[in-house]
């Protein structure tokens, strides 16, 4: 008995052909090194900068945008705008509307002559209305104008509120006793007695002394005048609040306005 055994397939592998490793010749090596060296060392505005040639075959340089520039506005544009009308309230409160009733000739006057603005007091909304008319010339008298009206709303004198509309570099500064210390009752009637001192003497000390004006309404301080003096007289209210003696505050007053008259010089 003769038993036959399966023959396994034959497969036939495909054999493919390495190609053989050239070694580049010297002279084609250090050529590719200088070619990568020239690139590298090219810099980034020659890279950037692409060369478009045109129908004609010629090369040009492609145009870089520039910055636009505008002409100025004509006289007439800008007195166009100027005429444009704007109105502002100002609120007044009611213990100030006696004073404003009196002191009313000398209020508007100044906002009609300097400015060129338009002013009128409204009773039933106890406030009053200004607006920019033909003969306002500046852009910010508007603004001006409302300054004024509130100075004298807050409590300063007109001839004091006036310096507002002449002078650029004056301010109104704000605050209450109860933003530098907590106080309450007779605590807090102490310290708005040692602001304004006997017979408003220490109040007038400051003012002299810092070349500003202030106002106390209650718990309020306010304190018209430029940056550095508000500075000056601000600091010293708040050592008076926080329960410094006046006359170490003179002494204080008495040594910054020795250094204020020295950068003067």
């Amino acid at each position: 008995m003769v038993v036959s055994h399966p023959t396994p397939p034959v497969t036939h592998r495909k054999t493919r052909k390495i190609p053989a490793k050239t070694k580049p010749t010297p002279g084609a090596k250090q050529a590719t090194e200088s070619v990568d060296e020239d690139i590298s060392m090219e810099p980034l505005t020659d890279q950037l900068a692409t060369v478009v040639e045109d129908d004609t075959g010629e090369a040009s340089v492609p145009h870089i945008p520039t910055v636009p520039s505008f002409p100025s506005l004509p006289a007439s544009a800008v007195s166009s705008q100027s005429l444009k009308s704007e109105t502002r309230r100002i609120p007044i409160p009611p213990h100030r509307m006696t004073p404003i009733k009196r002191d009313w000739v000398n209020i508007f006057s100044p906002l009609t002559e300097i400015l060129g603005l338009q002013v009128r007091m409204n009773v039933q909304r106890r406030c009053v209305e200004i607006r920019t008319s033909k003969h306002t010339k500046e852009i910010g008298a508007l603004q001006k104008g409302a300054d004024f009206v509130k100075a004298y709303a807050l409590g300063f004198d007109v001839n004091d509120a006036i310096a507002l509309l002449r002078l650029d570099d004056l301010f109104i500064d704000s605050f209450e006793i109860n933003d530098v210390k907590t106080l309450h009752g007779d605590h807090l009637s102490r310290a708005i007695g040692r602001i304004a001192g006997q017979d408003g003497k220490t109040k007038f000390t400051i003012e002299n002394a810092s070349r500003t004006r202030i106002v106390l309404a209650d718990t309020k301080i306010h304190i018209m005048g430029s940056f550095q003096n508000i500075k000056i007289a601000r600091d010293a209210i708040v050592s008076l609040i926080l329960g410094t003696p006046p006359g170490k505050v003179y002494a204080g007053l008495r040594t910054v306005c020795s250094r204020l008259k020295q950068r003067a010089l």
